[in-house]
């Protein structure tokens, strides 16, 4: 009995010691790959068996290249490139094809892409004029062709950045800052010139309008105008209308007046025209202050009293004869 507690024992310490030894904990940043049948596959568990497991870092992989082209035209052309790659999941059977079964798999294929970027920038300058070639033209034509890399190497591309991108002679590459130069300084002419007119035209404008304000104000101005001198033609009108009828109405008044004294003519001695007659009467200058109705008693030089005096003398003769 005892010693089969010992065998188990001894058993139980040889399995602890065998696990230390041989199971290792998968760290987060590490990919754990094992072979099963040909295939490549990931182990996902906390603990892998170091002897039948590669353990890969996850993290990314530096690209740095200098690459010596040539442009349409033969003209040398330096360019320096740098970037980063990183294993692309659903395709590390490529990268342990170009990397081999090692934790520096990445590195190598790294390597590799950074031979096909190399070739893919003397592909891109070769047929690009010198003037033409331009870092972001280049970054765009090595991100579209981006996806190969991913099928041939296992990797994809991070970031890919250009850093610097000029002639091999000195002389081209002071010919070429030149020339920017003064496309540079053609541009802010033209920007300048274009601004100018701009402002010309906005002045123009504003101006266009503001005469058209203008003009539609003194058309309303003109409008109003008409408007009040119709009014004031139209009462104008009225108050003369409204004249006219009290102009009627006195002449019709005046008019009854005389044919009520031309049929009772001893009622014009009443009328107020007879008083202001004698009142006028005393300041002549034979007037008297009695005034006799008599003719012998009237004075023959006075114009207003021999009126009156007429005046009477039809209206007594009208009552006689009546």
């Amino acid at each position: 009995m005892q010693i089969l507690f010992v065998v188990i024992a001894v058993i139980v310490v040889l399995a602890v010691a065998f696990m230390i030894f041989e199971y290792r904990v998968r760290q987060p940043d590490v990919l754990v790959l094992f072979e099963s049948k040909g295939k490549i596959g990931l182990r996902t568990g906390l603990l892998y068996p170091r002897h039948f497991s590669l353990p890969i870092k996850r993290t990314t992989s530096p690209i740095h290249l200098t690459v010596e082209a040539t442009a349409s035209g033969n003209i040398g052309v330096n360019v320096k490139l740098v970037g980063s790659v990183a294993p692309a999941m659903d395709n590390i059977q490529a990268l342990i094809r170009v990397g081999g079964w090692s934790s520096d798999a990445i590195s190598r294929a790294a390597e590799e892409t950074g031979i096909r970027l190399e070739g893919l920038v003397k592909e891109y300058a070769e047929h690009v004029e010198i003037n033409a070639l331009s870092s972001t033209g280049l970054v765009s034509y090595l991100n579209e062709r981006s996806s190969q890399f991913k099928d041939k190497f296992g990797v994809e591309v991070i970031s890919l950045a250009v850093q610097s991108l000029e002639p091999s002679d000195s002389e081209i590459g002071d010919a070429l800052r030149q020339q920017e130069q003064a496309r540079l300084l053609e541009q802010t002419e033209r920007l300048n010139n274009q601004a100018r007119v701009a402002v010309a035209k906005a002045k123009y404008q504003a101006d266009e309008d503001i005469a058209v304000m203008e003009h539609t104000l003194e058309l309303k101005k003109s409008s109003l105008k008409k408007t009040l001198l119709e009014q004031e033609n139209g009462l104008a009108q009225q108050r003369l209308e409204d004249e006219l009828s009290r102009s009627r109405l006195r002449l019709a008044f005046e008019k009854e007046e005389l044919d009520i004294l031309k049929n009772n003519p001893e009622l014009l001695v009443l009328t107020p025209q007879a008083a202001r007659l004698a009142e006028a009467s005393q300041g002549l200058k034979n007037a008297r202050t009695v005034i006799s109705l008599s003719p012998n008693d009237l004075a023959s030089g006075s114009e207003l009293l021999n009126l009156f005096q007429s005046l009477l003398q039809k209206a007594l003769d009208a009552k006689k004869n009546g």
